[in-house]
């Protein structure tokens, strides 16, 4: 009696968890023809799939690799061959055909003139030469200058001035003479002063009174000038 206790409570936690099983799994049978019928599982599956749609919208999309690019072959660019320039075509000459002569009658044609007797052509020079001889250009004027060196002229010299002599005054007086075709001083100018107008007036007084051999053009007696230096040195 004992036994079938024990075999039976043993047997009723099995059979319980069984039952539980199979009503639990009639349950959720019927728990899902339930929401079916009321439209309570569209609703859940509504609200999870655009959920799960703006997730993967949200999340950014991963970048492109960019591509790299090609490298282009470098072209060179050819220099076009000069192209020759066609030969300048000449124009044809058309020959013109000549005139043919007009006739005249014999009354219109105007008898021959006269010729006029042949005009003598000038005389050339060397048609001139022929006659006598050409004539040489004439020689230039043989010149000759006056001297004041003769012997026999005697000219004194200056005088040294004696407010020269005390303060030691010297130089070289150079004046310009005309001198007259008698030997005669007719001008006398100060071409280059001694730097002391005492020496310059003591020259031009001496060489005033001087006599000179008078200079010749071709032997002529001539007025000319002439530059004449005194110097004054103290001895």
């Amino acid at each position: 009696m004992s036994i079938n206790t024990s075999r039976s409570s043993s047997a009723l936690p099995a059979m319980s968890r069984n039952t539980t099983i199979v009503v639990s799994v009639v349950l959720f049978h019927i728990a899902v023809l339930w929401a079916l019928q009321t439209g309570l599982l569209r609703r859940v599956a509504e609200v999870i799939v655009p959920a799960e749609i703006l997730v993967e919208m949200m999340s950014p999309p991963a970048p492109a690799p960019k591509p790299q690019p090609t490298p282009q072959p470098q072209v060179r660019a050819k220099t076009p061959a000069p192209k020759p320039t066609p030969p300048t075509p000449t124009p044809a000459v058309t020959p013109q055909p000549a005139p043919a002569p007009l006739a005249l009658a014999p009354s219109a044609v105007a008898p021959p003139a006269t010729s006029a007797a042949p005009t003598a052509a000038p005389a050339t020079p060397a048609t001139q030469a022929t006659g006598s001889a050409v004539s040489a250009p004439p020689a230039p004027p043989k010149i000759e200058l006056p001297s004041s060196d003769a012997d026999h002229l005697n000219n004194p010299l200056p005088v040294y001035p004696l407010k020269s002599r005390q303060l030691g005054e010297t130089g070289t007086t150079t004046l310009r003479v005309l001198i007259g075709a008698d030997g005669l001083t007719k001008e006398v100018r100060v071409e280059k002063s001694s730097g002391f107008d005492r020496l310059d007036q003591a020259a031009i007084a001496a060489v005033t009174r001087w006599r000179f051999v008078p200079g010749k053009r071709d032997g002529v007696p001539v007025d000319m000038w002439k530059s004449q230096a005194i110097p004054f040195v103290l001895k």
